[in-house]
């Protein structure tokens, strides 16, 4: 009965949200509640599990999430990410082009939203086939792939963060084990997969050509990649030390202050809002507006992460925890297996990556400890599975769709199966290295 009530939640949820077009926030707000009154806890307590789901999920990911979304706003407004794309593409030549479209998708994609990095890479999609004569989709592809990948797979992004602070893992060493995984899932979704689609001809509409700024106002190479970088950089690197540096007591402190997520963001936001802020000639005035208009993008999806934690805070003290592991249980798959196959269930459901990882880790993290898997795994496991098969319930297939001027078919043919061959190749990564880790 107790699993029956929980699905029975998650149906009202993809209901309340796909049918009655509701707040992803205050879906999950209101199915929280529910949860809880239907799954016995008292009526005096429902509320201050909420609260406490919503407050401890927030307490360790306003800051990451905040100053990443700072970061990108920079990166994007700067010139850096244009900069990094011209480099790219001057270092691969006409015949390689598609690749360096990927490698600037994937670097740039780190540090940018999702949405974001697709505004701002699709004009150089578009200058690229006006220029080189090629068919959109199969140009756009690989670089669309590359920022999907990064958004669903890699922190600092808000849903895998999000996931690494839920099933406390490492979030260096999700990072390094999402690099691993990633660059296949891209390569064959992006380069590989695309050269099927050199017959779709149709041209991208004009009116989403926007300005390129001029070579002259564009920032440095090297300070364009190491701003977009240096998160990635520190967290790598913060993870390696100690198992090179022997100090013991003396050292492990200091370096587990600097590999801090939160601290990693905030000296990568102030190296970047120097380097490609002041020292471009930007008023601190400038730079705060940024940074305000940042935060404005990123607050709805605080409120959904918070809302995913107040459902998992009701799962657990319900109690619900034994039951859920013993269903689980029951299914005769690999536990990673199962975090990727609910994820994608969800999303197909629901459409949002965000919302099924966040979905997922709501009924995985409190059974966690009886699955026996490296929790890093995990995450990208559920991560992948957020991907699988976006459809007309996701807001990315539309932008794909009127962005590159296709039919419904089109973007089925390209967009939704791209993601699916990233979900699939993914959770083929994440299988690979737990034998090994």
């Amino acid at each position: 009965m107790t699993i029956l009530i929980v699905v029975c939640c998650i149906a009202i949820l993809v209901l309340l949200i796909t049918w009655a077009k509701l707040n992803a926030f205050l879906a999950l707000l209101l199915v929280s509640i529910l949860a809880g009154l239907w799954l016995g806890i008292p009526v005096g307590k429902v509320v201050k599990s909420v609260e406490k789901g919503l407050g401890d999920t927030l307490g360790s990911l306003v800051i990451i999430i905040s100053l990443g979304a700072m970061l990108g706003k920079l990166v994007a407004d700067s010139g850096a990410a244009q900069r990094i794309a011209r480099v790219m593409m001057r270092l691969s030549g006409e015949k390689y082009i598609q690749w360096a479209l990927m490698g600037t998708g994937f670097v740039v994609g780190i540090p940018l939203f999702y949405n974001v990095g697709f505004v701002l890479m699709v004009p150089l999609i578009f200058s690229v086939v006006y220029q080189f004569k090629l068919p959109a989709v199969y140009v756009g592809l690989p670089m669309l792939a590359s920022l999907s990948v990064t958004h669903g797979f890699l922190p600092p992004h808000p849903a895998p963060a999000a996931l690494v602070a839920q099933l406390h893992a490492n979030m260096g060493l999700t990072l390094l084990y999402g690099l691993v995984v990633a660059i296949p899932a891209i390569v064959i979704a992006g380069p590989l997969f695309s050269r099927t689609l050199k017959n779709i001809t149709v041209l991208p509409l004009e009116a989403f050509q926007t300005r390129i700024l001029p070579e002259e106002a564009l920032p440095g190479a090297l300070n364009s990649f190491l701003s977009a970088l240096l998160p990635v950089i520190l967290l790598i690197l913060t993870s390696l030390l100690p198992l090179v540096i022997k100090g013991g007591a003396a050292t492990r402190p200091i370096i587990g202050f600097f590999a801090e997520p939160a601290i990693v963001m905030l000296i990568a936001l102030l190296s970047a809002g120097y380097t490609l802020g002041i020292r471009a000639g930007k008023t601190m005035t400038q730079i705060m507006g940024l940074f305000s208009e940042a935060i404005k993008d990123v607050a709805p999806i605080l409120l959904i992460i918070g809302g995913s934690g107040a459902l998992k805070q009701v799962l657990t003290d319900s109690g619900v925890n034994g039951a859920i592991a013993q269903a689980l249980g029951s299914w005769q798959m690999h536990p990673l297996v199962q975090g990727w196959l609910i994820a994608a269930i969800v999303r197909v459901c629901i459409g949002s990556s965000t919302i099924a990882g966040l979905t997922t880790v709501g009924i995985i993290a409190p059974v966690m400890p009886q699955m026996h898997v490296n929790p890093s795994l995990m995450v990208l496991s559920i991560g992948a599975g957020s991907l699988l098969f976006s459809h007309v319930n996701d807001g990315g297939f539309w932008m794909f769709k009127e962005y590159f001027n296709l039919s419904i078919k089109q973007t089925l043919r390209s967009w939704s199966l791209m993601e699916t061959i990233v979900s699939v190749v993914g959770l083929g990564g994440v299988m690979a290295l737990s034998l090994f880790v």
